[in-house]
Protein backbone atom coordinates (compact mmCIF):
# COMPACT_ATOMS: atom_id res chain seq x y z
CA UNK A 1 0.00 0.00 0.00
CA UNK A 2 1.18 3.77 -0.60
CA UNK A 3 -0.36 6.78 0.10
CA UNK A 4 0.82 9.88 -1.08
CA UNK A 5 -0.42 13.37 -0.18
CA UNK A 6 0.40 16.98 -2.09
CA UNK A 7 0.10 20.43 -0.66
CA UNK A 8 -2.26 19.40 2.10
CA UNK A 9 -4.28 21.70 4.36
CA UNK A 10 -6.63 21.41 7.08
CA UNK A 11 -8.47 24.64 8.88
CA UNK A 12 -10.97 25.11 10.92
CA UNK A 13 -13.08 28.15 10.49
CA UNK A 14 -10.73 30.93 9.62
CA UNK A 15 -7.52 28.98 11.48
CA UNK A 16 -5.27 26.85 9.61
CA UNK A 17 -4.09 23.90 11.80
CA UNK A 18 -1.28 22.77 8.83
CA UNK A 19 -0.87 23.43 5.34
CA UNK A 20 1.53 22.93 2.65
CA UNK A 21 2.45 18.76 3.55
CA UNK A 22 3.56 17.10 0.96
CA UNK A 23 4.65 13.26 1.51
CA UNK A 24 4.59 9.67 0.35
CA UNK A 25 3.89 6.72 2.78
CA UNK A 26 4.52 2.81 1.99
CA UNK A 27 4.53 -0.28 3.32
CA UNK A 28 7.89 -1.15 4.95
CA UNK A 29 8.72 2.47 5.94
CA UNK A 30 7.19 2.91 9.38
CA UNK A 31 7.12 6.72 9.81
CA UNK A 32 6.50 8.74 12.65
CA UNK A 33 4.40 11.89 12.41
CA UNK A 34 5.71 14.61 15.17
CA UNK A 35 4.88 17.95 16.19
CA UNK A 36 4.38 20.94 18.72
CA UNK A 37 1.03 20.07 21.39
CA UNK A 38 -1.48 21.11 18.83
CA UNK A 39 0.36 21.14 15.60
CA UNK A 40 -2.24 18.60 14.29
CA UNK A 41 -0.63 15.50 14.33
CA UNK A 42 -3.79 13.58 15.47
CA UNK A 43 -5.99 15.86 12.53
CA UNK A 44 -3.51 14.62 10.09
CA UNK A 45 -4.52 11.35 10.83
CA UNK A 46 -7.66 11.82 10.47
CA UNK A 47 -7.42 13.17 6.98
CA UNK A 48 -5.27 10.64 6.27
CA UNK A 49 -8.06 7.81 6.93
CA UNK A 50 -11.46 10.20 5.55
CA UNK A 51 -12.75 11.02 8.97
CA UNK A 52 -12.07 14.81 8.41
CA UNK A 53 -12.36 16.10 4.92
CA UNK A 54 -8.99 18.25 3.47
CA UNK A 55 -9.61 21.95 2.89
CA UNK A 56 -6.80 21.84 0.26
CA UNK A 57 -4.69 19.61 -1.21
CA UNK A 58 -4.75 15.96 -2.44
CA UNK A 59 -4.62 12.19 -1.09
CA UNK A 60 -3.65 9.24 -3.23
CA UNK A 61 -4.28 5.62 -1.94
CA UNK A 62 -2.85 2.56 -4.18
CA UNK A 63 -1.87 -1.28 -4.18
CA UNK A 64 0.97 -3.01 -6.08
CA UNK A 65 -2.63 -3.71 -8.14
CA UNK A 66 -4.21 -0.58 -8.78
CA UNK A 67 -5.20 3.24 -7.51
CA UNK A 68 -7.71 2.65 -4.52
CA UNK A 69 -10.83 4.69 -4.42
CA UNK A 70 -10.83 7.35 -1.73
CA UNK A 71 -14.48 6.27 -0.52
CA UNK A 72 -13.20 2.58 -0.81
CA UNK A 73 -10.25 3.45 1.81
CA UNK A 74 -12.02 2.30 5.13
CA UNK A 75 -11.32 -1.32 3.72
CA UNK A 76 -7.82 -0.90 4.20
CA UNK A 77 -7.17 1.02 7.17
CA UNK A 78 -7.25 0.48 10.57
CA UNK A 79 -6.72 3.06 13.68
CA UNK A 80 -6.00 3.47 17.28
CA UNK A 81 -6.36 6.78 18.74
CA UNK A 82 -6.90 8.31 22.13
CA UNK A 83 -10.32 9.79 20.95
CA UNK A 84 -11.75 6.18 19.51
CA UNK A 85 -14.29 4.71 22.01
CA UNK A 86 -15.21 1.32 22.02
CA UNK A 87 -18.79 -0.20 22.51
CA UNK A 88 -18.20 -0.19 25.77
CA UNK A 89 -22.13 -2.13 26.91
CA UNK A 90 -20.25 -5.12 24.75
CA UNK A 91 -18.42 -7.81 26.36
CA UNK A 92 -14.72 -8.90 24.80
CA UNK A 93 -15.94 -11.58 23.04
CA UNK A 94 -19.22 -10.03 21.39
CA UNK A 95 -17.18 -6.92 20.87
CA UNK A 96 -15.08 -9.01 18.44
CA UNK A 97 -17.49 -11.03 16.61
CA UNK A 98 -19.37 -7.76 15.57
CA UNK A 99 -15.64 -5.77 14.80
CA UNK A 100 -14.83 -9.24 12.46
CA UNK A 101 -18.11 -8.49 10.41
CA UNK A 102 -17.18 -5.68 8.74
CA UNK A 103 -12.77 -6.45 8.81
CA UNK A 104 -10.92 -9.69 8.83
CA UNK A 105 -8.49 -10.85 11.14
CA UNK A 106 -5.46 -11.68 10.03
CA UNK A 107 -4.70 -14.71 8.30
CA UNK A 108 -4.80 -17.93 10.53
CA UNK A 109 -6.06 -16.21 13.39
CA UNK A 110 -9.10 -16.86 15.35
CA UNK A 111 -11.09 -14.66 17.81
CA UNK A 112 -9.60 -16.61 20.84
CA UNK A 113 -6.16 -16.39 18.93
CA UNK A 114 -6.35 -12.35 19.26
CA UNK A 115 -8.43 -12.58 22.68
CA UNK A 116 -4.86 -14.37 23.65
CA UNK A 117 -2.33 -12.01 21.91
CA UNK A 118 -4.08 -8.87 23.50
CA UNK A 119 -3.61 -10.64 27.19
CA UNK A 120 -6.39 -10.65 27.76
CA UNK A 121 -8.07 -14.56 28.32
CA UNK A 122 -9.54 -14.45 31.71
CA UNK A 123 -12.04 -11.21 30.20
CA UNK A 124 -13.65 -12.77 27.23
CA UNK A 125 -17.17 -12.37 28.84
CA UNK A 126 -16.17 -8.76 30.96
CA UNK A 127 -17.99 -6.24 29.58
CA UNK A 128 -15.72 -3.68 28.03
CA UNK A 129 -17.11 -0.63 30.72
CA UNK A 130 -15.38 -2.95 33.44
CA UNK A 131 -11.90 -2.70 31.26
CA UNK A 132 -9.25 -0.57 32.78
CA UNK A 133 -7.58 1.99 30.45
CA UNK A 134 -4.65 0.19 29.66
CA UNK A 135 -6.94 -2.99 28.92
CA UNK A 136 -8.97 -0.80 26.52
CA UNK A 137 -5.71 0.54 24.84
CA UNK A 138 -4.34 -3.02 24.30
CA UNK A 139 -7.80 -4.14 22.83
CA UNK A 140 -7.57 -0.98 20.14
CA UNK A 141 -3.89 -1.73 19.50
CA UNK A 142 -4.87 -5.27 19.06
CA UNK A 143 -7.65 -4.35 16.22
CA UNK A 144 -5.21 -2.84 14.36
CA UNK A 145 -2.14 -4.91 14.64
CA UNK A 146 -4.01 -8.24 14.08
CA UNK A 147 -6.33 -7.59 11.12
CA UNK A 148 -5.91 -7.88 7.50
CA UNK A 149 -5.63 -4.39 6.82
CA UNK A 150 -3.17 -2.97 5.59
CA UNK A 151 -2.61 0.22 6.66
CA UNK A 152 -2.29 0.98 10.67
CA UNK A 153 -2.43 4.15 12.20
CA UNK A 154 -1.61 4.65 15.76
CA UNK A 155 -2.14 8.17 17.90
CA UNK A 156 -0.47 8.49 20.80
CA UNK A 157 -0.57 4.59 21.09
CA UNK A 158 1.14 3.97 24.32
CA UNK A 159 -1.36 6.29 25.95
CA UNK A 160 -2.53 4.25 29.37
CA UNK A 161 -0.10 1.66 29.11
CA UNK A 162 1.90 0.07 32.21
CA UNK A 163 5.75 -0.75 31.41
CA UNK A 164 4.64 -4.66 30.64
CA UNK A 165 2.12 -3.01 28.20
CA UNK A 166 4.78 -0.35 26.78
CA UNK A 167 6.79 -3.59 25.80
CA UNK A 168 4.22 -6.04 24.23
CA UNK A 169 3.20 -2.93 22.23
CA UNK A 170 6.75 -2.66 21.20
CA UNK A 171 7.13 -6.43 20.42
CA UNK A 172 3.67 -6.60 18.61
CA UNK A 173 4.12 -3.64 16.38
CA UNK A 174 7.54 -4.42 15.09
CA UNK A 175 5.91 -8.22 13.95
CA UNK A 176 3.89 -6.01 11.38
CA UNK A 177 6.73 -3.71 9.59
CA UNK A 178 7.17 -5.31 6.92
CA UNK A 179 3.40 -5.82 6.55
CA UNK A 180 1.56 -3.05 6.70
CA UNK A 181 1.97 0.29 6.35
CA UNK A 182 2.88 2.25 9.65
CA UNK A 183 2.13 5.72 10.46
CA UNK A 184 2.80 6.56 14.26
CA UNK A 185 1.95 10.39 15.55
CA UNK A 186 3.47 11.42 19.11
CA UNK A 187 6.05 13.10 20.47
CA UNK A 188 7.35 10.46 22.58
CA UNK A 189 10.02 8.92 21.36
CA UNK A 190 10.03 5.38 22.71
CA UNK A 191 6.70 5.29 20.90
CA UNK A 192 8.11 5.29 17.26
CA UNK A 193 11.92 4.88 17.56
CA UNK A 194 11.54 1.54 15.25
CA UNK A 195 10.12 4.38 12.44
CA UNK A 196 12.71 4.51 9.26
CA UNK A 197 11.09 8.02 8.13
CA UNK A 198 9.29 11.20 9.70
CA UNK A 199 7.20 13.88 9.01
CA UNK A 200 7.37 16.63 11.18
CA UNK A 201 4.02 19.30 10.75
CA UNK A 202 5.45 22.66 12.10
CA UNK A 203 3.63 24.84 14.50
CA UNK A 204 1.22 27.09 12.06
CA UNK A 205 0.46 29.51 14.80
Amino acid sequence: MKITVNDLGKKFNREWIFRNLSASFETGKPCSITGGNGSGKSTFLQVLCGFVPTTEGTISYSTDEAEVNPENFYQHFDISTPYLELIEEFTLNEFLEFHFKFKKPKVGLTINDIVELVYLPNDKDKQIKNFSSGMKQRLKLGLCFYSQSEVCLLDEPTTNLDEPGIEWYLNAVQSILTEKLVLVSSNQKHEYNFCTQNVHIPDFK
